[in-house]
């Protein structure tokens, strides 16, 4: 299954869902990005392709828990990064493994990011394309930052997802865009659970069918 959306929109949110209920391996692929972000703000002198590459191939699941991933400072080192095609082939072979290759206690894999159903899982079974109008995503993660005690105001969350919407759909590698073939979902006056009701309809009237 593939999910793309802009930030803050509730993909992760409705993929974990999707996951949970239908026991497939879930990939934040985005989360990737960030944590290659993360390592470029630590140490920008050891930053390059051969060291990129070691830390994809030695990368597990766990590290892409990690809180400080969530900070504003690392998702705007992840959209730099993100427009370099050298780390997108890069990360593309993990997140191709994931897809096609998820843990034998899976059924399946659902990935969510930019650019799943338009480049890393074309072929796939169930295809999403998740938003929200603007203001809601900023409102969202706004809250989001809150809860985790940033020092951060709406107005600069409000600008910083418009960035990175318009970084997002106009890099020349992976831009963020809707297929044809995918279900648009817009979550603006959608609760979670709403949300994933209408998704689980879609899934099991064609699962069914």
């Amino acid at each position: 299954m593939a999910i793309d959306s802009p930030a803050a929109a509730g993909a992760g949110t409705q993929a974990k869902l999707i996951a949970k209920n239908y026991n497939l391996f879930y990939l934040d692929t985005g989360k990737i990005y960030r944590y290659i972000g993360k390592l470029k703000l630590e140490d920008s002198k050891k930053f390059n392709y051969k060291f990129i590459k070691r830390k994809i191939n030695d990368l597990k699941m766990i590290y892409l828990k990690n809180k400080s991933l969530l900070s504003n400072e690392v998702a705007v080192s992840a959209s730099i990064i993100a427009k370099d095609r050298k780390i997108r082939n890069i990360v593309h072979k993990f997140q191709q493994n994931c897809a096609y290759n998820p843990p034998k206690k899976f059924r399946g894999s659902v990935l969510d990011g930019r650019d799943i159903t338009s480049i890393q899982v074309k072929d796939a079974m169930f295809k999403f394309y998740i938003t929200a109008n603007v203001e809601e995503r900023a409102r969202r993660r706004f809250s989001e930052y809150k809860d985790l005690n940033k020092k951060i105001s709406y107005a600069e969350v409000l600008k910083s997802l418009k960035k990175r919407d318009k970084s997002d759909k106009e890099r020349k590698f992976g831009p963020l865009k809707k297929t044809k073939d995918s279900i648009l979902i817009n979550t603006t006056k959608l609760s979670k659970k709403a949300c994933f009701k209408k998704i689980k309809a879609i899934i099991d009237k064609k699962l069914n069918s």
